[in-house]
């Protein structure tokens, strides 16, 4: 496996696409548009920059790295000689599934395709190709080139070997790979969304302040980033966006969101990204 691409030039896709490249791929990052694609290399080439003032790479690997992404805006032409696809667009369904059956159209036979999704059926999104036994969930986590877990979601046709090959490429790029079966939300979003909910239901109903539930969690629990700065770090509407795959897909009212978690998405509150969520930034 030697040419990757990485659908999305947002958090994650950025992420992937810079870990990649500094693992020896060849990557191309795809956006929509011309000034998204260089916002993400822009944002790639300032967190190499980091890390070669905290002495963790050289000015010569931060460069060769670089030149070993390009970006596009042409999706079909762009995966065309691929050997895996990594799709990090928006969590909607419907977004997702135009962008894979776009890749099924052009992508060679032997592709494999991921999905970085957090919540929504690699099996559903397989089945918008017509290759599914090549088809595998690749949850990475935020920030991607620091946290070392990625989630790998076997769809209800996934080859075993692709499995393998993805658990044994996750090795590759210095992380570690635990399988997990498709089901709403996987094992990550499933355990930690209620939590975040509840911690959210906490202050809906006045039970604590913001910074004092927080606080509980972190030194009661030790946890390193409380449930709801961790919400606002996520993003409130890509919290909610998960919340309401997990109702949807188990019809159970324990995953119901919280009223005021729709309210403050609703008001353009989503977090570190608007600068104002449960807290200010």
């Amino acid at each position: 496996m030697e040419r990757v691409a990485v659908v999305g030039g947002g958090t994650m896709g950025n992420g992937i696409a810079q870990i990649f490249a500094m693992n020896g791929f060849s990557v191309t990052l795809i956006e929509t548009r011309q000034e998204l694609a260089e916002k993400a290399l822009s944002t790639i080439e300032k967190n190499l920059g980091r890390m070669v003032s905290k002495e963790k790479i050289s000015e010569e690997e931060k460069e060769a790295t670089l030149e070993r992404i390009e970006s596009s805006t042409d999706t079909a032409s762009a995966v065309k000689d691929v050997d895996l696809v990594i799709e990090a667009v928006p969590e909607l369904y419907d977004i997702k599934k135009k962008v894979f059956q776009t890749i099924d159209e052009n992508a060679p036979e032997h592709a494999i395709f991921a999905s970085n999704t957090s919540s929504i059926s690699i099996t559903k999104l397989a089945e918008c190709t017509g290759r599914p036994e090549q088809f595998i969930g690749m949850h990475f986590f935020n920030p991607v080139p620091v946290m070392k877990l990625v989630e790998v979601i076997n769809g209800l046709k996934t080859d075993p070997e692709i499995t393998d090959q993805i658990i044994s490429l996750s090795d590759q790029l210095g992380k570690v790979a635990v399988p997990a079966n498709d089901s709403p939300g996987f094992v990550s979003n499933r355990v930690l969304m209620p939590m975040i909910n509840e911690a959210i239901f906490c202050v809906y109903e006045g039970v604590a302040e913001p910074e004092d539930i927080d606080s509980i969690m972190k030194l009661g629990m030790a946890h390193p980033m409380g449930p709801l700065r961790l919400a606002d770090f996520i993003g409130l509407d890509v919290c909610l966006d998960i919340l309401e795959v997990l109702y949807e897909g188990f019809k159970d009212p324990k995953y119901r969101p919280c009223p005021l978690l729709v309210k403050m998405v609703d008001a353009g509150k989503l977090g570190n990204k608007t600068g104002e969520g449960f807290f200010t930034y």
